[in-house]
């Protein structure tokens, strides 16, 4: 798999594959991408369903004290209760739907958790992106696991340990694979969907998380 977006001159990761299973090789970090976990035909239905029905909204974000829009649309789905906040951003979920409740629990089988709760982004387009970060918010518990599945477009996924030690490690996510994240790895590393001038259609991402109960 060859780089064709060599923004950030991203170098590409060690991988044992196996049975379509590619383990990255990355010090501090247990990511595993399972390749078209979901075949062809149920990635269309899911693409198809939830970029027409779901809850798409323009968050904003404070940047340099100014109210922005991040570069994507989103949408919070999840358990009752199960607020979240990240880049200064609450959200309160919305309830599942029989889709994404499906696809929770395929995409907890593989990962092996209980998700209950989804963060959807929406790429529109190749200016549509997410910027450096980790998954680290404390309601996500010390060593969360996150399940991301993409769906659509294929877009380039860059990984980098945070205290600057390693190089850019890309790889490329496609549709209806699922990129599972666990241990250490959200306070290692860091990661993002960087801008590409390749001309590429809408991409749906969708990243299950567990938040954990807090004490009443």
């Amino acid at each position: 798999m060859l780089p064709t977006d060599m923004s950030d001159d991203p170098r590409q990761g060690d991988l044992f594959n196996t049975s379509g299973v590619e383990e990255l090789d990355l010090d501090g970090a247990d990511v595993v991408i399972y390749r078209h976990h979901f075949d062809t035909g149920d990635a269309d239905r899911f693409f198809t369903a939830l970029q027409k029905e779901a809850d798409w909204r323009q968050e904003e974000m404070l940047l340099f004290g100014k109210r922005q829009p991040i570069p994507r649309l989103t949408a919070w789905y999840g358990d009752p209760h199960e607020t979240y906040s990240y880049s200064g951003i609450a959200m309160s979920p919305k309830p599942w739907t029989d889709l994404l409740a499906e696809i929770r629990d395929r995409t907890g089988q593989v990962a092996e958790t209980r998700f209950n709760s989804v963060l959807l982004n929406l790429y529109r387009d190749g200016q549509d992106s997410v910027a450096w970060h980790s998954d680290d918010e404390p309601e996500l518990g010390p060593e969360p696991t996150i399940g991301s599945v993409s769906l659509g477009e294929v877009r380039r996924f860059h990984l980098r340990r945070r205290d600057g030690s390693s190089g850019t490690v890309s790889v490329d996510l496609q549709h209806g694979d699922v990129l599972v994240m666990r241990g250490p790895m959200q306070y290692s590393w860091e990661h993002q969907v960087p801008k590409t001038q390749r001309a590429v259609g809408p991409r749906i991402n969708m990243t299950f998380r567990t938040i954990q109960k807090r004490p009443r």
